[in-house]
């Protein structure tokens, strides 16, 4: 018997025109929490992983050649930046040289394309809230479509839930308020339910490559994509080893029960279990968020599963208004593609290096990725030219949103490749030609100026 709450949230979604492997998988999570479920993965549950690395491996160059031609690129690009203030598509912020992560993206896959004559598609998972503004964006680049394929497909949106009845919640004043998106779990929900997972196939594609648009060290490399032809599993993840930065992230494992590797998020980690996830000796290795999976073992898990493939369940609880802590507490429910690794019989993980790492979460990571600390060249690849990757610690009372970073870098960023750290606390513009060398703070109880060619040092 279906209870009040699901069958009102099937009714919302149905009439909010919702694919129904969409409303049914979202169906089978809603059970699941009406059955207590938490997703938490206990730490007596689980193992450490090792695994080899992609440095050690060997790929021909015919074998990674051949591979990559039969290789289809999907970027995540449902996310908004409203952490960083943005109302559009993060993937449209600038990078440099009036280059924005989607102009970066598509002209590394052009490039890649002549390279290896590989047809390559690119093809973005939008949400209903980035696809307009992406598309337009994406419109000057006519080579980029193949034929038969399409440039974008929408993930899916379902109702949160009331936290005290699990029912769909009502709020009039922003009805978008009353949705969220299902985390990034619903790649394979949505691949399925668009029909594109059957058109790559019937379009001789073998593998996809999945990573997010906001790390641009994320290239379908050709290398990588051999290695997974030849590993012949169905399904593997690219790792690079954990830094203090990513104490509060999630971390590979290997369940005890039956051997399955898994990716624990911190959301699945209980409050006694937090001292073990933050243990880099004891969890090594983090996930990139690139993915590899071959075509034809997804859609016939997929068949198996009547198009469910039964992610972890991820209960992430939150107000239905997010800048407003005192509306309604309700329950989304989430799940992450890197979690279908314990899914797949066979799965594996390979490490890479931080170069396929460069994620922007925040104004921090943006400063870092528009200064010389890396080099954009012909190919349109990141190349980290630094030594080291420095830390950056900007306040965020003056830098937290795009615009208000902006404002504070007319002339754009410093200097970094010989910087170590940089620590700003207040309200600082940075004049043209700045440069900072070894461990930099700047400390200020007003607005202050610094002149062009300001070495920061100590």
């Amino acid at each position: 018997m279906t209870s009040p709450g699901l069958q009102q949230a099937r009714e919302k979604m149905r009439t909010a025109g919702i694919d129904d492997v969409a409303i049914e998988t979202f169906a089978h999570y809603h059970r699941l929490l009406e059955h207590g479920e938490t997703g938490m993965i206990p730490e007596s549950s689980i193992d450490p992983v090792g695994m080899d690395s992609l440095a050690d491996v060997d790929v021909p160059d015919d074998v990674a050649a051949a591979a990559i031609r039969t290789t289809a690129v999907i970027k995540l690009n449902g996310g908004l930046g409203t952490s960083m203030g943005m109302d559009r598509a993060k993937s449209l912020l600038c990078v440099r040289r009036g280059l924005s992560f989607l102009d970066i993206i598509a002209r590394q896959v052009l490039h890649l394309r002549e390279r290896y004559d590989a047809p390559l598609p690119l093809i973005l998972m939008n949400s209903f809230r980035t696809s307009g503004d992406t598309m337009a964006a994406l419109a000057r680049y006519t080579d980029l479509p193949v034929a038969g394929l399409p440039l974008e497909f929408l993930q899916n949106k379902e109702p949160k839930l009331l936290a005290s009845d699990l029912t769909p919640v009502s709020w009039p004043q922003d009805p978008e308020l009353e949705w969220c998106p299902p985390g990034h779990g619903d790649l394979y929900t949505a691949l399925r339910g668009t029909g594109l997972l059957d058109a790559l196939l019937e379009a001789g594609y073998e593998r996809v490559f999945v990573s997010n648009s906001d790390n641009l060290g994320a290239t379908p490399d050709a290398r990588v994509a051999g290695w997974f032809a030849s590993s012949g599993a169905p399904f593997a993840i690219e790792a690079v080893r954990r830094t203090p930065s990513d104490v509060k992230g999630g971390h590979f494992a290997r369940r005890k029960a039956d051997g399955r590797i898994v990716l624990r998020e911190t959301a699945q980690t209980l409050p006694e279990d937090k001292a073990a996830l933050a243990d880099l000796s004891r969890h090594a290795y983090c996930s990139t968020n690139n993915l590899w999976f071959d075509l034809r073992a997804m859609k016939d898990l997929l068949d198996q599963r009547d198009g469910i493939l039964g992610l972890p369940l991820i209960r992430n609880v939150k107000t239905v208004d997010p800048g407003d802590a005192s509306s309604p507490e309700v329950i989304q429910i989430e799940t992450a593609m890197g979690a279908a690794i314990e899914v797949f019989e066979g799965a594996t993980l390979i490490e890479v290096g931080r170069d396929r790492f460069v994620p922007v979460k925040t104004t921090n990571d943006l400063l870092v990725l528009r200064s010389d600390v890396y080099a954009i060249g012909e190919d349109f690849v990141l190349d980290q030219v630094a030594p080291a990757v420095p830390f950056v610690d900007l306040d965020a009372r003056y830098y937290k949103l795009v615009g208000e970073f902006d404002k504070r870098f007319p002339e754009g960023a410093p200097s970094l490749k010989e910087a170590s750290s940089l620590r700003v606390e207040g309200d600082v513009v940075f004049g043209k030609g700045v440069a900072v060398r070894g461990d930099a703070a700047v400390r200020t109880g007003s607005t202050t100026r610094l002149d062009p060619q300001t070495v920061l040092e100590g």
